[in-house]
C-alpha cells in the first residue's frame, strides 16, 4: 500500500523509519518532511493543515493510509476531513476525530473529561478575560509556584509556571488581556503545582480497544538539571526504570481503562494515539496533560523499542481489531539526545550546513529540523537532529549517543550533557 505521513519533525522520521520497513508500504510520502525522511520516502512541500492539498495528493497517488504526526491538523479535524468526504472515507487515518483531538486542543476540555471519568489531576479553575479579577483571587488561595496554562495550542509554550503571586498576576493579565498567546489564552487554566516526578505513557486505541506502549520521560528543560527555559524536549528515556508493575498497575486502572472508557462513552471516534503526560507524587500517579498523538522525542525511543510490524499494527487500529494485536518490545532501554540551534528556545539562526551524521555507528540519526539545500543538509528548525541508542543499561545507550554527538557539527550546536541525571 502507498502511505502518507503529515508532519516535518523527528516524531515523524521515526515513523517513516518504522513504516519503511514494513513489507506491506510500497511508497512512502512525508509532508512535508525533512532531509532525514527524504532518505526514506518521498517528501512533498504541503502543509499539513492544507486539507485540500493533501486530499488531492491522496487521490492522485493512490494513498491508503494516513498518518498524522503532529496535533495540529488533528485539532482542525482532518480525520473528520477524510470521513465526511466520500471520495476519501475509506481510506485509515491514525488519529483521533476532532472531538477526540479536543483533550490536547483544550486544557479546560481535558479538565472537565477528567473530573467527569475521576481521573486523578491537580485541582483547577478557568478563566476568561472577563474573570480576570477572580483569576487573581484564586491565584491567592493557591501555594507557589503558580501554574498558568493558555487553554489552548501554543507550539508548546503555553505553560507558564512563576514562585511570584504579583509575577503570576501579571502574567495572567498578560495572557488573558493582552493575548500574550493569541486566542490560544482567551481561556486560562490555573492550576495546583504538583510536586513529583514526570513521565510519559503512550496508549494506541482502536476506539474499543487499546494497548499500552513502552513508558518513555523527557527532559523539557534548555539547561543541565533541568534549569532554564522550557523547550519541546532536549531528549528522552524508555523504558522508565520508576515505573515498576504496581506503578504501572495503578496507571492502567485510574487512569488508561477510565480515559478510554469516557472516551467510548461519549461516542468520541478515536483512532489513534494517547500520549498521558503524568506525575508520580509518593507512590501516585496523577494527569497533568493529554496530547491526542506522540511525544517528541520520546517517539524517537518508543518506537525503536517496538519490534511489530508497524503498518500492520494500524491495520488493526484502522479495523478496530487491535485486541488482535501482541506487543513484542526489545527489553533494551532507548535513550535520545536532541541537538538543537543555538539560541534555542529563543532566538536561533537557521541555514547551518551539517556535517558528520553519516559517520555515526551503533546509533540511530533521526532529522527534526533540518532540509536539504544544494546537496547539503541544513538546519531548518530550532531543534535539528536526535541520537538514539539501545543498550541493556540507559546510561550506556547514553554513552553511545555522545561518542556519536562528537562526529556531527553545525555551527552553534548546543546539547544536554545529563539527560537521565535524576533517574
Amino acid at each position: 500500500m502507498n502511505i502518507l505521513i503529515l508532519g516535518a519533525g523527528g516524531r515523524e522520521h521515526t515513523f517513516a523509519y518504522k513504516i519503511a520497513q514494513s513489507s506491506k508500504c510500497d511508497r512512502l510520502f512525508v509532508a512535508p518532511g525533512n532531509a532525514g525522511t527524504a532518505a526514506l520516502a518521498t517528501n512533498v512541500e504541503i502543509g499539513v493543515t492544507d486539507f485540500e492539498a493533501i486530499k488531492k495528493l491522496v487521490l492522485d497517488e493512490n494513498i491508503t493510509m494516513v498518518v498524522v504526526g503532529p496535533e495540529d491538523p488533528l485539532v482542525h479535524g482532518v480525520y473528520d476531513f477524510f470521513k465526511n468526504d466520500v471520495a476519501l472515507s475509506e481510506i485509515a487515518v491514525i488519529g483521533p476525530s476532532k472531538r477526540g483531538a479536543l483533550l490536547e486542543g483544550s486544557k479546560e476540555r481535558a479538565k472537565e473529561f477528567m473530573a467527569m471519568y475521576n481521573i486523578p489531576t491537580a485541582a483547577y479553575e478557568s478563566f476568561k478575560a472577563e474573570s480576570l479579577e477572580a483569576g487573581k483571587s484564586f491565584l491567592e488561595e493557591l501555594k507557589p509556584p503558580y501554574v498558568l496554562k493558555a487553554d489552548g495550542l501554543a507550539a508548546g509554550k503555553g505553560v507558564v509556571i512563576l514562585n511570584d503571586l504579583d509575577e503570576a498576576k501579571a502574567e495572567l493579565t498578560d495572557m488573558l488581556t493582552n493575548k500574550k498567546f493569541g486566542a490560544a489564552s482567551e481561556t486560562v487554566v490555573i492550576e495546583e503545582f504538583l510536586d513529583g516526578i514526570e513521565l510519559s505513557v503512550f496508549v494506541l486505541t482502536d476506539g474499543k480497544n487499546y494497548i499500552t506502549l513502552p513508558t518513555a520521560k523527557d527532559y523539557k528543560r534548555i539547561g543541565e538539571g533541568d534549569k532554564g527555559l522550557n523547550t519541546g524536549g532536549m531528549g528522552a528515556i524508555s523504558p522508565v526504570p520508576f515505573a515498576d508493575a504496581a506503578l504501572m498497575e495503578k496507571i492502567e486502572n485510574r487512569i488508561i481503562k477510565p480515559t478510554v472508557d469516557g472516551l467510548k462513552a461519549e461516542q468520541i471516534e478515536y483512532k489513534g494515539f494517547i500520549f498521558i503526560g503524568l506525575i508520580k507524587i509518593g507512590d501516585e500517579p496523577k494527569v497533568i496533560e493529554y496530547n491526542v498523538r506522540m511525544g517528541d522525542p520520546e517517539t524517537e525511543v518508543v518506537l525503536p523499542r517496538i519490534k511489530n510490524d508497524l503498518v500492520s499494527v494500524f491495520e488493526k487500529v484502522a479495523a478496530q481489531k487491535l485486541d488482535e494485536i501482541d506487543l513484542d518490545l526489545d527489553p533494551r532501554s532507548a535513550a535520545t539526545v536532541m541537538l538543537v540551534s543555538g539560541g534555542y528556545p529563543e532566538a536561533y539562526q537557521k541555514g547551518k550546513v551539517l556535517t558528520g551524521s553519516e559517520n555515526v555507528e551503533g546509533s540511530l540519526v533521526f532529522h527534526a529540523g533540518t532540509s536539504l539545500k544544494d546537496g547539503d543538509v541544513v538546519t531548518s528548525g530550532g531543534r535539528v537532529m536526535a541520537v538514539t541508542s539501545l543498550n541493556d543499561d540507559f546510561r550506556e545507550a547514553l554513552k553511545t549517543s555522545y561518542t556519536n554527538i562528537k562526529k556531527i557539527q553545525f555551527d552553534q550546536m548546543n546539547y544536554r550533557t545529563d539527560i537521565g541525571f535524576d533517574l
